[in-house]
Protein backbone atom coordinates (compact mmCIF):
# COMPACT_ATOMS: atom_id res chain seq x y z
CA UNK A 1 0.00 0.00 0.00
CA UNK A 2 1.15 3.55 -0.76
CA UNK A 3 0.55 6.70 1.32
CA UNK A 4 -2.63 8.60 0.53
CA UNK A 5 -4.52 11.74 1.54
CA UNK A 6 -7.73 9.68 1.54
CA UNK A 7 -8.83 8.51 4.98
CA UNK A 8 -10.22 5.37 3.36
CA UNK A 9 -6.63 4.26 2.75
CA UNK A 10 -5.83 4.68 6.45
CA UNK A 11 -8.83 2.50 7.31
CA UNK A 12 -7.61 -0.12 4.81
CA UNK A 13 -4.11 -0.09 6.33
CA UNK A 14 -5.49 -0.62 9.82
CA UNK A 15 -7.64 -3.49 8.54
CA UNK A 16 -4.52 -5.04 7.00
CA UNK A 17 -2.58 -4.65 10.24
CA UNK A 18 -5.39 -6.43 12.09
CA UNK A 19 -5.84 -9.22 9.52
CA UNK A 20 -5.83 -12.47 11.54
CA UNK A 21 -3.54 -14.30 9.08
CA UNK A 22 -1.32 -11.68 7.45
CA UNK A 23 -1.48 -8.81 9.93
CA UNK A 24 1.02 -7.47 12.47
CA UNK A 25 1.42 -9.70 15.53
CA UNK A 26 1.67 -6.69 17.86
CA UNK A 27 -1.40 -4.93 16.45
CA UNK A 28 -3.42 -8.14 16.56
CA UNK A 29 -2.94 -8.63 20.29
CA UNK A 30 -4.10 -5.11 21.19
CA UNK A 31 -7.44 -4.34 22.87
CA UNK A 32 -9.30 -1.16 23.81
CA UNK A 33 -7.63 -1.31 27.22
CA UNK A 34 -4.08 -1.90 26.00
CA UNK A 35 -4.08 0.96 23.49
CA UNK A 36 -5.93 3.44 25.73
CA UNK A 37 -2.64 4.62 27.32
CA UNK A 38 -1.25 5.29 23.84
CA UNK A 39 -4.35 7.33 23.03
CA UNK A 40 -3.74 9.54 26.06
CA UNK A 41 -0.04 9.80 25.20
CA UNK A 42 -0.76 10.89 21.63
CA UNK A 43 -3.23 13.53 22.82
CA UNK A 44 -0.54 14.86 25.16
CA UNK A 45 1.97 14.98 22.31
CA UNK A 46 -0.50 17.01 20.23
CA UNK A 47 -0.74 19.49 23.11
CA UNK A 48 3.06 19.58 23.38
CA UNK A 49 3.49 20.34 19.66
CA UNK A 50 0.96 23.16 20.00
CA UNK A 51 2.82 24.57 23.01
CA UNK A 52 6.08 24.48 21.07
CA UNK A 53 4.38 26.06 18.03
CA UNK A 54 5.93 23.34 15.88
CA UNK A 55 3.53 22.91 12.96
CA UNK A 56 5.47 20.04 11.37
CA UNK A 57 5.31 18.07 14.61
CA UNK A 58 1.67 19.05 15.05
CA UNK A 59 0.81 17.55 11.66
CA UNK A 60 2.58 14.32 12.61
CA UNK A 61 1.07 14.13 16.08
CA UNK A 62 -2.44 14.78 14.80
CA UNK A 63 -1.91 11.85 12.44
CA UNK A 64 -0.83 9.67 15.35
CA UNK A 65 -3.94 10.72 17.28
CA UNK A 66 -6.14 9.99 14.28
CA UNK A 67 -4.57 6.54 14.09
CA UNK A 68 -5.75 5.90 17.64
CA UNK A 69 -9.33 6.71 16.60
CA UNK A 70 -9.03 4.37 13.62
CA UNK A 71 -7.51 1.66 15.84
CA UNK A 72 -10.34 1.80 18.38
CA UNK A 73 -12.94 1.86 15.62
CA UNK A 74 -11.38 -1.19 13.96
CA UNK A 75 -11.48 -3.23 17.18
CA UNK A 76 -15.11 -2.21 17.65
CA UNK A 77 -15.92 -3.23 14.08
CA UNK A 78 -14.33 -6.64 14.63
CA UNK A 79 -16.50 -7.27 17.67
CA UNK A 80 -19.60 -6.01 15.89
CA UNK A 81 -20.16 -2.90 18.02
CA UNK A 82 -19.65 -0.10 15.49
CA UNK A 83 -17.28 1.00 12.72
CA UNK A 84 -15.46 4.19 11.78
CA UNK A 85 -18.37 5.61 9.71
CA UNK A 86 -20.52 5.32 12.83
CA UNK A 87 -17.98 7.40 14.75
CA UNK A 88 -18.12 10.07 12.04
CA UNK A 89 -21.91 9.99 11.99
CA UNK A 90 -22.09 10.34 15.78
CA UNK A 91 -19.80 13.36 15.95
CA UNK A 92 -21.40 15.14 12.98
CA UNK A 93 -24.85 14.62 14.50
CA UNK A 94 -23.60 15.93 17.85
CA UNK A 95 -22.03 19.04 16.31
CA UNK A 96 -25.20 19.88 14.41
CA UNK A 97 -27.36 19.21 17.49
CA UNK A 98 -25.22 21.35 19.77
CA UNK A 99 -25.03 24.30 17.34
CA UNK A 100 -28.66 25.30 16.78
CA UNK A 101 -27.43 28.88 16.37
CA UNK A 102 -25.55 27.76 13.23
CA UNK A 103 -27.58 24.88 11.83
CA UNK A 104 -31.02 25.64 13.30
CA UNK A 105 -33.41 28.49 13.89
CA UNK A 106 -31.61 29.97 16.92
CA UNK A 107 -29.47 32.81 15.61
CA UNK A 108 -27.36 35.76 16.79
CA UNK A 109 -26.59 34.36 20.23
CA UNK A 110 -23.92 35.91 22.42
CA UNK A 111 -20.99 33.69 23.55
CA UNK A 112 -22.40 33.19 27.07
CA UNK A 113 -25.80 32.31 25.58
CA UNK A 114 -24.14 29.81 23.22
CA UNK A 115 -22.41 28.13 26.16
CA UNK A 116 -25.69 27.93 28.08
CA UNK A 117 -27.37 26.24 25.10
CA UNK A 118 -24.39 23.86 24.74
CA UNK A 119 -24.53 22.92 28.45
CA UNK A 120 -28.30 22.39 28.34
CA UNK A 121 -28.05 20.10 25.32
CA UNK A 122 -25.18 18.15 26.91
CA UNK A 123 -27.26 17.65 30.05
CA UNK A 124 -30.18 16.39 27.97
CA UNK A 125 -27.87 13.96 26.15
CA UNK A 126 -26.46 12.64 29.42
CA UNK A 127 -29.93 12.13 30.85
CA UNK A 128 -30.99 10.28 27.70
CA UNK A 129 -27.92 8.02 27.82
CA UNK A 130 -28.50 7.29 31.50
CA UNK A 131 -32.11 6.34 30.75
CA UNK A 132 -30.98 3.94 28.01
CA UNK A 133 -28.51 2.32 30.42
CA UNK A 134 -31.12 2.08 33.15
CA UNK A 135 -29.02 4.23 35.50
CA UNK A 136 -29.81 7.38 37.44
CA UNK A 137 -28.65 10.77 36.23
CA UNK A 138 -28.63 13.30 39.03
CA UNK A 139 -28.06 16.28 36.78
CA UNK A 140 -25.62 17.63 39.38
CA UNK A 141 -23.48 20.61 38.54
CA UNK A 142 -20.27 18.55 38.43
CA UNK A 143 -21.68 15.65 36.40
CA UNK A 144 -20.49 17.14 33.13
CA UNK A 145 -16.80 17.14 34.09
CA UNK A 146 -15.18 14.12 32.37
CA UNK A 147 -13.48 11.74 34.79
CA UNK A 148 -10.83 10.93 32.17
CA UNK A 149 -9.39 14.46 32.06
CA UNK A 150 -5.81 14.89 33.28
CA UNK A 151 -6.01 15.53 37.01
CA UNK A 152 -4.87 19.16 36.91
CA UNK A 153 -7.26 20.01 34.08
CA UNK A 154 -10.11 18.22 35.86
CA UNK A 155 -9.39 20.15 39.06
CA UNK A 156 -9.75 23.42 37.14
CA UNK A 157 -12.94 22.20 35.45
CA UNK A 158 -14.48 21.18 38.78
CA UNK A 159 -13.53 24.51 40.36
CA UNK A 160 -14.90 26.47 37.39
CA UNK A 161 -18.21 24.59 37.55
CA UNK A 162 -18.56 25.24 41.29
CA UNK A 163 -17.64 28.87 40.68
CA UNK A 164 -20.68 29.37 38.44
CA UNK A 165 -22.91 29.22 41.52
CA UNK A 166 -20.65 31.35 43.70
CA UNK A 167 -18.72 28.56 45.42
CA UNK A 168 -15.35 30.19 44.77
CA UNK A 169 -12.68 32.50 46.13
CA UNK A 170 -13.13 36.18 45.29
CA UNK A 171 -9.52 36.79 44.33
CA UNK A 172 -6.24 35.08 43.48
CA UNK A 173 -4.70 36.47 46.70
CA UNK A 174 -7.25 34.57 48.77
CA UNK A 175 -6.32 31.39 46.89
CA UNK A 176 -2.68 32.13 47.66
CA UNK A 177 -3.55 32.29 51.36
CA UNK A 178 -5.24 28.90 51.00
CA UNK A 179 -2.06 27.53 49.41
CA UNK A 180 -0.03 28.71 52.39
CA UNK A 181 -2.53 26.97 54.66
CA UNK A 182 -2.21 23.76 52.64
CA UNK A 183 1.61 23.98 52.79
CA UNK A 184 1.40 24.15 56.58
CA UNK A 185 -0.79 21.04 56.57
CA UNK A 186 1.67 19.22 54.30
CA UNK A 187 4.45 20.16 56.70
CA UNK A 188 2.46 18.67 59.57
CA UNK A 189 1.84 15.51 57.51
CA UNK A 190 5.59 15.10 57.03
CA UNK A 191 5.76 14.23 60.70
CA UNK A 192 6.76 10.61 61.22
CA UNK A 193 3.43 9.87 62.93
CA UNK A 194 1.42 10.66 59.78
CA UNK A 195 0.40 7.82 57.49
CA UNK A 196 1.19 7.60 53.79
CA UNK A 197 -2.48 8.18 53.01
CA UNK A 198 -2.53 11.32 55.14
CA UNK A 199 0.51 12.71 53.35
CA UNK A 200 -1.00 11.80 49.98
CA UNK A 201 -4.24 13.58 50.86
CA UNK A 202 -2.47 16.74 52.01
CA UNK A 203 -0.26 16.89 48.92
CA UNK A 204 -3.38 16.40 46.80
CA UNK A 205 -5.07 19.31 48.56
CA UNK A 206 -2.01 21.47 47.90
CA UNK A 207 -1.99 20.59 44.19
CA UNK A 208 -5.73 21.28 43.99
CA UNK A 209 -5.20 24.71 45.53
CA UNK A 210 -2.33 25.49 43.12
CA UNK A 211 -4.56 24.50 40.20
CA UNK A 212 -7.15 26.91 41.57
CA UNK A 213 -4.57 29.71 41.66
CA UNK A 214 -3.74 28.99 38.02
CA UNK A 215 -7.43 29.24 37.15
CA UNK A 216 -7.83 32.56 38.94
CA UNK A 217 -4.86 33.98 37.04
CA UNK A 218 -6.21 32.56 33.74
CA UNK A 219 -3.19 30.26 33.42
CA UNK A 220 -3.59 26.70 32.19
CA UNK A 221 -1.92 24.54 34.87
CA UNK A 222 -1.13 21.82 32.33
CA UNK A 223 0.70 24.36 30.16
CA UNK A 224 2.40 25.90 33.20
CA UNK A 225 3.64 22.53 34.42
CA UNK A 226 4.68 21.50 30.91
CA UNK A 227 6.79 24.67 30.70
CA UNK A 228 8.28 23.97 34.12
CA UNK A 229 9.14 20.42 33.00
CA UNK A 230 10.82 21.76 29.86
CA UNK A 231 12.76 24.27 31.95
CA UNK A 232 13.93 21.55 34.31
CA UNK A 233 15.02 19.32 31.41
CA UNK A 234 16.85 22.20 29.74
CA UNK A 235 18.76 23.18 32.86
CA UNK A 236 19.59 19.61 33.85
CA UNK A 237 20.95 18.97 30.36
CA UNK A 238 23.14 22.04 30.87
CA UNK A 239 24.49 20.42 34.03
CA UNK A 240 25.20 17.18 32.14
CA UNK A 241 26.89 19.05 29.28
CA UNK A 242 29.13 21.11 31.56
CA UNK A 243 30.14 18.09 33.61
CA UNK A 244 30.84 16.14 30.42
CA UNK A 245 33.38 18.82 29.45
CA UNK A 246 35.27 17.75 32.57
CA UNK A 247 34.86 14.09 31.75
CA UNK A 248 32.33 13.52 34.51
CA UNK A 249 28.67 12.61 34.92
CA UNK A 250 26.13 13.89 37.47
CA UNK A 251 26.58 10.66 39.41
CA UNK A 252 30.30 11.55 39.73
CA UNK A 253 29.61 15.01 41.15
CA UNK A 254 27.92 16.29 44.29
CA UNK A 255 24.79 18.32 44.92
CA UNK A 256 26.73 21.52 45.59
CA UNK A 257 28.46 21.31 42.19
CA UNK A 258 25.23 20.55 40.38
CA UNK A 259 23.40 23.35 42.17
CA UNK A 260 26.10 25.82 41.08
CA UNK A 261 25.73 24.66 37.47
CA UNK A 262 21.94 24.95 37.79
CA UNK A 263 22.34 28.60 38.78
CA UNK A 264 24.74 29.08 35.89
CA UNK A 265 22.11 27.68 33.53
CA UNK A 266 19.62 30.23 34.86
CA UNK A 267 22.09 33.04 34.18
CA UNK A 268 22.69 31.81 30.62
CA UNK A 269 18.95 31.64 29.98
CA UNK A 270 18.34 35.16 31.24
CA UNK A 271 21.20 36.51 29.13
CA UNK A 272 19.73 34.94 25.99
CA UNK A 273 16.24 36.36 26.54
Amino acid sequence: MIPSRDIARLIEIMAALRHPETGCAWDLKQTFATIAPYTLEEAAEVADAIAREDRDDLREELGDLLLQVIFHARIAEEEGSFAFPDVVEAITAKLVRRHPHVFGDTRALKPDEIKAVWDRIKAEEKAERAQKRGTDYSGGLLDGVPAALPSLSRAVALQAKAGTVGFDWNSAKLVLAKIREEIDEVEEALDVSASDDERLDEIGDLLFAVANLARHTKADPEVALRRANAKFERRFRFIETELAREGRTPAQSNLQEMDALWNAAKIVERASQ
